[in-house]
């Protein structure tokens, strides 16, 4: 295959340019289906057709700017990631997907390369799920996962529709979702994490997601005098909450598994500085890259919360937001990864990604896999996330290599390879290893 490259300023360029689309007094806040949300998706529907890609929009909003080349009745390989952010976020998460992705199809028009299939772009609506759930909402409905009534009449946090949200911002498309079915999807992304910085490694090869599990949990006491009121005789809904939290951080502090939890939101009622809480609303994030696992905390974590209702005299409602199940990427699109990273040059290892990405909902319809860059000190979810530019290059080589590849594949490309009778392996023509080969997981 012949030597391609991005062209690094330009993808630089856009990523600020991006980056200052949504800011209020120096803070970038982009939230789905918003008026800042709108400003970007009017950039990056700009740079699409510069580009010479045809955009289509479906009904959640899922935005796509297709290169109709090469057999157009082929299935697209698809590049993609979201543009959404959370509150005064960073300029990296989801958008250098997005941008890398296009760098990639701009650089492979530019060097005459002539793909066998079409190659799509991909900026799902609302992956961080700020102002409505769940979180990657656009991916699930296109994966359907999700009813597309259903994710439009999602309530936002501020008490709007997504559909109507979508409506009024001009990106309520008449596509239905689904309407392309990917050959394979890839995912570029900052990790988000400490382990490629603190490893001093350029690239990972992510070959599983962590599974989600969301609650919220609400417990109900008794509202009383903080002052006459003795420790003993309290039905305290904020003591009880308290107790949910450190039993989260015992448990698994003391465990060699890599389970995590997280309690991230909390609210007491009447929220006053004199009065014993009568009610606690609060949010658990539990996740593990093993679905055992994650059952075993699920029912472990319902079984305390029985104990703690009756040893605080409290009663306790648990609701379930979210549940997704770890996934396996593609063993040949990892392989794929770690082969154009070698050939550049580059050192990689195979990764476990602890955040949800676009990624865990179209491995439902088709290969996917993910190719992480470095987060420099882990900080994502914030305005000091920051990649070194040639992190941000090399990332987005390297896409670029696995998409040519992929896009040059016919449709029985290495996921469909069998081992002989013979238990002889097969390769493809590219000399890639089939799935048969054997990467372990």
């Amino acid at each position: 295959m012949p030597s391609f490259a991005i062209d690094a300023s330009r993808l630089l360029a856009r990523l600020h340019r991006l980056g200052d689309t949504g800011r209020t007094d120096g803070a970038l806040t982009r939230l789905a289906a918003s008026d800042a949300d709108r400003a970007g998706r009017d950039l990056v529907c700009g740079w699409m057709r510069e580009a010479g890609l045809g955009v289509e929009i479906d009904r959640v909003g899922n935005l796509f700017g297709i290169w109709h080349a090469g057999d157009p009745a082929a299935d697209p390989v698809l590049i993609g990631s979201h543009i959404d952010t959370v509150i005064n976020a960073g300029i990296y998460d989801g958008c250098y997907g997005v941008l890398a992705g296009l760098s990639v199809i701009e650089a492979l028009q530019e060097a005459g390369f002539t793909p066998a299939r079409p190659i799509a772009l991909a900026a799902f609506t609302n992956e961080e799920g700020v102002r409505y759930a769940p979180d990657m909402l656009g991916s699930l409905v296109h994966a359907g996962g999700l009813a597309v009534e259903a994710a439009l009449a999602a309530i936002g946090t501020d008490g709007t529709t997504l559909g109507g949200e979508l409506a009024r911002i001009g990106y309520a498309g008449p596509r239905t979702p689904g309407f392309l079915r990917p050959h394979a999807y890839v995912e570029l992304h900052i990790e988000q994490g400490p382990v490629l910085d603190a490893e001093r490694l350029p690239l990972g090869a992510v070959e599983t997601l962590q599974g989600i599990s969301w609650h919220r949990i609400t417990i109900d006491g008794i509202a009383n005098h903080a002052g006459t009121t003795p420790m003993a005789m309290r039905r305290d809904a904020g003591h009880a909450a308290a107790r949910v939290v450190t039993y989260l951080r015992d448990r698994l502090a003391g465990s060699n598994a890599p389970t995590v939890a997280t309690v991230g939101c909390m609210v007491f009622e009447p929220n006053a500085i004199n009065v014993i809480p009568a009610r606690a609303t609060f949010t658990i994030d539990l996740r593990d890259p093993d679905e055992t696992r994650l059952q075993t905390e699920e029912a472990a974590l319902a079984d305390f919360l029985v104990t703690l209702a009756a040893a605080e005299r409290v009663s306790i409602a648990s609701e379930r937001l979210a549940r997704f199940e770890p996934v396996i990427f593609d063993p040949a699109i990892v392989a794929a990864i770690e082969h154009a990273a070698a050939q550049r040059g580059l050192r990689t290892r195979r990764m476990t990604s602890g955040a949800g990405h676009d990624a865990q909902m179209m491995a439902r319809i088709c290969p996917a896999a993910m190719i992480f860059v470095p987060s420099i000190d882990g900080i994502s979810h914030n305005p000091r996330e920051h990649t070194a530019a040639s992190d941000l290059e090399a990332g987005a080589n390297v896409l670029l290599d696995v998409i040519a590849t992929l896009a040059l594949e016919p449709d029985d490309f290495w996921w469909n390879h069998q081992k002989s009778e013979s238990g002889d392996q097969t390769k493809s023509e590219s000399g890639m290893p089939s799935q048969s080969e054997g990467i372990p997981l």
